[in-house]
C-alpha cells in the first residue's frame, strides 16, 4: 500500500501546489494589470502562467522525486529527463518575460511618440532584438541540456580546445549567413529599412512585412510576397518612399488637343481633388509640358498623405479628367485629321502648275543639246 500511496502523494502534492501557485500568481498578476492600465506589462506576464506553471511542476517533481520512490532502477534516466524538461520550460518562461519587458517598452514609446518614422524604426529594433534574445536563449538551453550528460561534458574540454579551428571553418563555411546576420544589425540601427515602409526593389513597388536577421520579405500591392537577404539592402540602391515621412508627390500626364481648355481643366482638377478623399489638400497645379504636332502633354500634379492614397488620387484624376473632356470638350481630345490642310492665300491648288511655271515648262527644249 505504501508503494502506491507514495507515488501518488508525491506526484499528486506536486501537481496540486503547482495549480495552486499557478492560479494564486494569475490573480496578482490579474489585479495589478486592473489596476495599472496604463502599461501592458502585467497583461503580457499572465500569458506565461503555462511555461510558468511547468517549471514550477517539473522543479517540484525533480526535487521529490527520490521521496516517491517510483521506478527505482530507472531513476537516473527520469531525474535527467525531469531536468531537461526543467531546462527547456525554465528557457520558454525566459523568453516569454523577455518578450512582455520589450513589448511594454515598445508600447510606452509608441504612446508617447507620434511621429510614424520614428516609431517603425524602433518597432524594427525591439523585432530583431526579440529574435537575437531568443537565440542567445536557446542556444544557452540546448548547451545546459547537452551538459547534463556526462559523455558530453567528458568531451567540454577537447570541443573548447578545437573551438577556435572550428570558429574559422563554421565562419568560411557560413559566410553568407554572418553577412547577413550583420546586414541585419546595419539595418535595424542603421534606420535603413523599417518595417511599415514603401519600398521599390528590383522594380517592384511594395510595403515591408517582416525583417529578421538573415531575410526580408516585401509585400508587393498585388498581395505577392518577395523575399530577400537582408545583405541585399546594404549592397544595392533601392527606393524608400517613406523615408523621412510618408507624404508624396505624383503626377497624371494626359494628352489633349491644342484647342483644349486649360483654365477650366484646372477648375476641374480643383473640383475633382475636393471631392477624392484620398488627396491631402496640400497642393495640386496643371501645366503644359510639351507640344507636338498633333496633340500637347499636359501633367496634372497631386500630393497624397502615403503611397497609396497617391495612387488612389492619380487613378481617380486621371479617369475623372478623360471622361469630363469627352462630355463636356470632346473637342479637345487627340484626334487624327483626314481632311486637306488650309493653303495660304495665293498658293496654288494641289495638282496645279503656276502660270509662270507652265510658261516656262513650254519653252523649255524637249531635248537638251550635246555639248560639243
Amino acid at each position: 500500500m505504501e508503494n502506491i500511496l507514495r507515488p501518488l502523494i508525491v506526484i499528486g502534492g506536486s501537481v496540486l501546489l503547482t495549480l495552486i501557485i499557478g492560479w494564486a500568481t494569475d490573480r496578482l498578476l490579474r489585479k495589478a494589470d486592473d489596476r495599472h492600465g496604463e502599461t501592458p506589462l502585467w497583461g503580457l506576464l499572465r500569458r506565461a502562467r503555462v511555461p510558468y506553471q511547468l517549471v514550477l511542476c517539473a522543479a517540484l517533481l525533480r526535487a521529490s522525486y527520490h521521496e516517491a520512490d517510483l521506478l527505482p532502477e530507472h531513476r537516473v534516466a527520469v531525474g535527467r529527463v525531469l531536468t531537461l524538461v526543467l531546462i527547456g520550460t525554465t528557457a520558454w518562461l525566459a523568453i516569454r518575460i523577455a518578450a512582455a519587458i520589450v513589448e511594454t517598452s515598445y508600447s510606452r514609446y509608441a504612446r508617447v511618440h507620434r511621429d510614424a518614422a520614428r516609431v517603425r524604426r524602433v518597432r524594427t529594433q525591439v523585432t530583431l532584438i526579440m529574435r537575437v534574445v531568443s537565440a542567445v536563449v536557446g542556444v544557452v538551453a540546448v548547451a545546459a541540456m547537452l551538459l547534463t550528460f556526462p559523455a558530453f561534458r567528458a568531451a567540454g574540454a577537447s570541443l573548447l580546445a578545437s573551438a577556435g579551428i572550428l570558429g574559422i571553418v563554421a565562419g568560411v563555411a557560413a559566410q553568407s549567413t554572418l553577412s547577413n546576420m550583420f546586414a541585419g544589425f546595419q539595418i535595424a540601427f542603421g534606420d535603413m529599412v523599417r518595417l511599415g515602409d514603401t519600398v521599390v526593389v528590383d522594380g517592384e513597388w511594395g510595403t515591408v512585412e517582416e525583417i529578421t536577421l538573415t531575410f526580408l520579405t516585401v509585400r508587393t500591392w498585388d498581395e505577392r510576397r518577395i523575399t530577400m537577404p537582408v545583405s541585399y539592402f546594404t549592397a544595392k540602391a533601392f527606393e524608400n518612399w517613406s523615408r523621412g515621412g510618408a507624404q508624396m508627390t505624383g503626377t497624371v500626364f494626359l494628352h489633349v488637343d491644342h484647342s483644349a481648355p486649360m483654365e477650366k481643366m484646372r477648375e476641374r482638377l480643383r473640383d475633382i481633388l475636393r471631392a477624392c478623399p484620398a488627396w491631402d489638400g496640400r497642393d495640386y497645379g496643371l501645366v503644359v509640358t510639351d507640344s507636338t504636332p498633333s496633340t500637347m502633354e499636359v501633367r496634372a500634379l497631386v500630393t497624397a498623405k502615403d503611397a497609396d492614397d497617391l495612387w488612389t488620387v492619380r487613378v481617380t484624376v486621371r479617369e475623372e479628367l478623360i471622361r469630363w473632356l469627352a462630355d463636356q470638350h470632346p473637342y479637345a481630345l487627340p484626334r487624327v485629321n483626314a481632311a486637306d490642310a488650309a493653303l495660304p492665300p495665293g498658293y496654288p491648288a494641289p495638282g496645279r502648275i503656276p502660270a509662270r511655271r507652265a510658261h516656262q515648262h513650254d519653252h523649255q527644249p524637249a531635248v537638251r543639246p550635246e555639248r560639243p
